[in-house]
């Protein structure tokens, strides 16, 4: 196994290139796994377009990809607890230990932060290797497409858990796969009314045969008198933001309660404008950054909610491809017309 098939983006422009590259060599606290099933983030085809958000960031050449399942073939110096055949994903936010944020139990946010398959290569390749502080030991009784999607799906547990959604009054703004995730999670955790917001046709089928309670087109449907009328004219009590669109944002502000909750998950694309007096101040509104997944809280709770069965991964993952079929899957992302694509090695 010296080289090996990887996705990479070879040099600044739009696309990947698809090419046989050497496998990596395991380093000091390192694990080489065996990459069976990888799935397609919205920032890799960001990447992928070049778009102007990771411009800056990217240095080419990279191997993309960052949300994996696999088996551990190899093992460097200095690990523990991990063995060779271990079942296993990534955190992929990999933390220094060092800064302020992870000596005080946040690394999620460390201030040193680099990503898997953004700041050192990643997953869409044969092999890939990873620090082994950030590797989940995966439950046997999650199928291999699920477990490739647990980091997204963590960005929705840790977005969904980080205020108390029962009994709750909620509106989720995008229902692209995180929304959706966000939006069945809020409902398998007893949220009294769960509306979700989307303009997208494909999107909107999707989050309705997953279950959705009520999902709004805003664009054809008048979505204030929609959630007035759903919640005796109080509004709801909790927004999550996942859409990172200005007037979504707005729009779900305008339609909080007084004292409620907004958790903003969804990345906007340059400056926001809010009239922070009349929407925020006062009404007394709490809001949360969510960024990541907390190591490894959410994890565990993650975990949880697919063994119990109550989050079936099966009405977001629409499609699973050979790995060779990478720019169907890209084609299918820039169009919308998908929830999770997995690439399957």
């Amino acid at each position: 196994m010296s080289t090996m098939r990887a996705i990479l983006k070879e040099k600044p422009g739009y696309g990947f290139s698809f090419k046989r590259v050497d496998v990596p060599k395991v380093g000091h606290n390192e694990v080489l796994v065996k990459v069976k099933y990888v799935s397609i983030c919205g920032s890799d085809l960001h990447i992928y377009r070049w778009d102007e958000s990771m411009r800056n960031r990217i240095k080419p050449p990279r191997i993309i990809g960052h949300e994996f399942a696999g088996e551990v073939v190899e093992i460097g110096e200095g690990v523990e607890n991990i063995e060779v055949g271990d079942y296993v994903s990534a955190e992929t936010h990999i933390y220094c230990g060092k800064c302020y944020q992870c000596r005080i139990g946040k690394p999620h946010i460390c201030r040193n932060l680099k990503i898997l398959g953004v700041d050192v290569d990643g997953a869409y390749a044969d092999y890939v290797v990873v620090p082994a502080n950030i590797i989940w030991k995966n439950d046997p009784i999650i199928p291999p497409e699920f477990a490739s999607v647990q980091e997204p799906f963590g960005n929705a547990v840790h977005a969904s858990f980080t205020v108390d959604l029962s009994m709750k009054k909620v509106l989720i703004t995008g229902l692209g796969p995180i929304g959706l995730m966000s939006a069945m999670i809020a409902q398998a955790i007893g949220s009294a009314i769960v509306i979700g917001t989307e303009v997208n046709p494909y999107r909107i089928r999707l989050a309705e045969s997953a279950g959705i309670e009520h999902v709004v087109n805003p664009l054809e449907e008048d979505l204030t008198k929609k959630v007035m009328k759903l919640t005796d004219g109080t509004g709801v009590d909790v927004v999550l933001e996942m859409s990172g669109n200005p007037s979504a944002l707005k729009q779900g502000l305008e339609l909080l309660t007084n004292g409620g909750d907004i958790v903003l998950l969804g990345i906007f694309d340059g400056e926001v404008n809010l009239k922070l007096n009349e929407l925020v101040i006062f009404k007394g509104v709490k809001i949360h950054g969510v960024t990541g997944r907390l190591i490894f809280e959410t994890w565990e709770l993650a975990t949880r909610l697919l063994k119990s069965g109550k989050v079936d991964l099966s009405k977001v993952i629409t499609h699973i491809l050979p790995f060779e079929e990478w720019e169907k899957g890209m084609e299918l992302m820039d169009r919308g017309e998908c929830g999770k694509v997995v690439l399957k090695l």
